[in-house]
């Protein structure tokens, strides 16, 4: 495949790619890739997704002062080595309520972070907060047929956030102290046999529903509770009004029983296509992780907009988008013929992946290389045979989503007039 030189920017901040591919195939059984050159703007934010501040040193008990800040400290002799914005020389310093002319105290009491400091208050609130989080407060839960041992904290409210055991519909989500109301709700009190919201895929027994957060408000926050004792990082749990949440189930005699979810912000600026992704534990090593990442690219590129999951990614996030990324990649490239143009953008398309996801993965497959004074990407044929071939022999195959057994229109043409999704769930 050859596509003419770009000059790849290692951060892959680009705000513009324009790459023209020409496949072809060169002696050797080898294809060749190289990529047009881009007037490729790079981002001025860190890693962080937050702009670099010059002159900007906070940490601990230092700070840049303007020589007027400095001869004031010493005038007054109170160098407390809290720091000051030495642009402004008229700004008071902030001092903690319980300071005193002790410096290493005074730097015992600031919140470390942000552009502000608090008071020594404010600090052990934190530090509390710390300590109670660390340390999980549900040992296990009881969910339909499994009993699933909690890993981490989740702010259950008051009286079931200390519990050895706590007992879930895996229906309606809702959430009891004692098994006897348990069996009584799942004997006959709870009319569900499915997520509420509209179904919109179907495919041998698996069934997705997706529910807006502020229509199944009680349901959606149930579900994120119920997530925060598998995720360590999550913050999401009763503002749930600007997400959609799609819950994958299997689905059987009994009903549809939820096996994971992933979230997504209704309106992301940063064009993000998947904020929360989850797995529960009982239907791990499933592969039911890449069909729900394959989920939220089927619907990016049913709405015609490319998309990426929300940053930063956790060490097993990377691996996992990493692999489904090469997998995309490479089945598209063994199936194009030598004599097709196409460019990147196009490919972004087709698969919903954003072009800096196309580009970083090309380079940890080492596959951008510079020859003959332009950048370009080389995809050997026996390389794609060989991976080929591995995929094919692989008892355990790839679960990814089938686009035509997906019945959803996106929002945006909802809007104006377009329908919805043609099957639906019940309550």
């Amino acid at each position: 495949v050859k596509v003419a030189g770009h000059s790849f920017a290692s951060d892959h901040h680009l705000h513009s790619h324009n790459h023209q591919l020409n496949y072809h195939h060169a002696e050797g059984g080898e294809v060749v890739t190289t990529t047009t050159t881009t007037a490729g703007r790079r981002s001025r934010r860190g890693s962080d997704g937050k702009f670099a501040r010059k002159n900007s040193s906070r940490s601990g008990g230092g700070g840049d002062l303007s020589p007027r800040q400095q001869q004031q400290q010493q005038d007054d002799g109170k160098g407390t080595g809290i720091p000051t914005t030495a642009a402004d020389p008229n700004q008071q310093q902030i001092v903690p309520a319980s300071s005193n002319n002790n410096n290493n105290n005074n730097s015992d009491n600031l919140l470390r972070g942000g552009n502000w400091h608090g008071n020594s208050d404010l600090a052990e609130l934190e530090a509390e907060h710390h300590e109670i989080t660390k340390v999980k407060n549900i040992s296990k839960i009881i969910m339909g047929k499994y009993t699933v041992e909690a890993w981490y904290y989740s702010p259950f409210p008051h009286p079931y956030n200390q519990l050895d055991s706590l007992y879930i519909c895996e229906y309606c989500l809702k959430y009891m102290r004692k098994p006897k109301f348990y069996l009584k709700h799942c004997s006959g009190e709870c009319p569900h046999r499915c997520p509420p919201g509209q179904e919109i895929y179907r495919e041998n027994n698996i069934s997705v529903y997706e529910l807006d957060g502020k229509d199944h408000r009680v349901y959606c926050q149930n579900l994120c509770l119920l997530a925060k004792l598998f995720l360590d990082h999550k913050t999401l749990y009763y503002d749930v009004d600007p997400f959609y949440f799609y819950v994958i189930t299997e689905v059987d005699e009994e009903g549809a029983h939820i096996v994971g979810y992933f979230s997504k912000e209704k309106v992301s600026a940063e064009e993000y296509n998947l904020a929360c992704i989850l797995t529960f534990p009982q239907y791990q090593k499933c592969g039911y992780g890449k069909f729900i990442i394959s989920l939220s690219y089927e619907l990016s590129k049913r709405e015609g907009k490319p998309g990426s999951p929300e940053k930063p990614l956790s060490d097993l996030g990377k691996i996992s988008y990493r692999s489904y990324w090469t997998h995309v990649l490479l089945t598209l490239f063994a199936e194009q013929k030598g004599d097709e143009n196409i460019q990147i953008k196009d490919i972004s398309l087709m698969t919903g992946i954003k072009t800096e996801d196309i580009i970083s993965t090309l380079q940890s497959l080492n596959m951008i290389r510079f020859w003959k004074g332009q950048h370009v990407v080389f995809v050997m044929q026996d390389f794609l045979k060989k991976y080929m071939s591995e995929q094919k022999r692989k008892k355990k195959k790839l679960r990814l989503c089938d686009g035509k057994y997906l019945s959803w229109v996106p929002h945006a043409e909802r809007k104006k007039g377009g329908g919805g999704s043609s099957s639906g769930g019940s309550d």
